[in-house]
């Protein structure tokens, strides 16, 4: 009985202990986003704005402090749009990229018309692989069936090598990466995908998995499931426009996601909704991956 209880006790003390170190982690990364705050955003002088200095800011000098010097220019971005390819993935990138001016954004199908999404959202796009020969940001959402059939369509993989040939940046959103993968780009790379078999999928291509929301090694940005392109967007747009523009896109999508519960991610989500999940995609894919 008494050993009992002193286990109890152990684990009570581990459990707090672990509450405290995550709590002093987040502490730190406050307190780290603070100052880097604190270090943006100053005036000639290295003093801070006052709101009404900022109030009373003209136009032009407003413009001067929001955009930073880009550090590349991007003239064309498209985003390739495939029947069942999933609706966010494409759509939430687009929602964040849309903002960089005065980049054109082209969606792409397989062959120009209509492009029927795994939600049932119809998209008319004007343009097929055969039309676009180059473009400095190519962007591949991902999707279930529809996904790793596209893998084995070597006419579509030869067109994602020939953009990639010249483009800046080439980038996957979920299991996107599967098609990168399949088109022998991602070979020796990090990336990261949706979490479905992920370190055995990015394997199967020669590149290691990242547990991450987002990555990038080289040009090659790779983003996990869905929601997670919207992250990935944001860190692109850092990168080019700086963190004042990046900023402004996630505060005018007022993009704060504080979900109802922690379950988006097999890491947080019950184990019970994690396997079931697993096997239902298993069984989605088996008849394909036996043909």
């Amino acid at each position: 009985m008494k050993k009992s209880i002193i286990i109890i006790l152990a684990l009570g003390f581990l459990t707090c202990e672990e509450k405290k170190t995550a709590s002093t982690a987040n502490l730190d990364e406050k307190k780290e986003v603070a100052e880097q705050k604190t270090e943006r955003n100053l005036k000639p002088d290295g003093t801070p704005y006052s709101d009404k200095e900022l109030e009373n800011m003209g136009h032009t000098e407003s413009m001067a402090l929001l955009y930073e010097v880009p550090t590349d220019t991007l003239k064309t971005i498209g985003i390739f749009v495939y029947d069942g390819f999933f609706t966010m993935d494409a759509l939430g990138p687009l929602s964040v990229l849309n903002s960089m001016y005065p980049t054109k954004k082209l969606l792409i199908g397989r062959e120009k018309g209509i492009i029927t999404s795994s939600d049932n959202i119809k998209i008319e796009v004007d343009y097929g692989i055969e039309d676009i020969d180059q473009l400095d940001m190519l962007v591949i959402p991902g999707g279930f069936i529809q996904t790793y059939q596209a893998t084995k369509d070597q006419e579509l993989l030869d067109w994602i090598r020939k953009i990639d040939q010249n483009s800046k940046y080439t980038v996957s959103v979920c299991t996107g990466a599967w098609i990168l993968g399949a088109a022998g780009l991602l070979e020796g790379k990090k990336a990261t995908t949706h979490w479905y078999r992920a370190e055995e999928k990015l394997a199967q291509y020669g590149a290691t998995f990242v547990k991450e929301r987002y990555t990038n090694d080289g040009k090659y940005w790779t983003s996990a499931g869905v929601s997670a392109g919207i992250d990935m967007g944001l860190a692109i747009v850092d990168k080019i426009l700086g963190r004042n523009y990046a900023e402004f896109i996630a505060l005018n999508l007022e993009y704060d996601p504080q979900p109802p519960f922690e379950s988006g991610h097999p890491d947080k989500a019950d184990r019970v909704v994690t396997i079931m999940t697993e096997k239902m995609f298993d069984e989605g894919l088996k008849p394909y991956i036996e043909k």
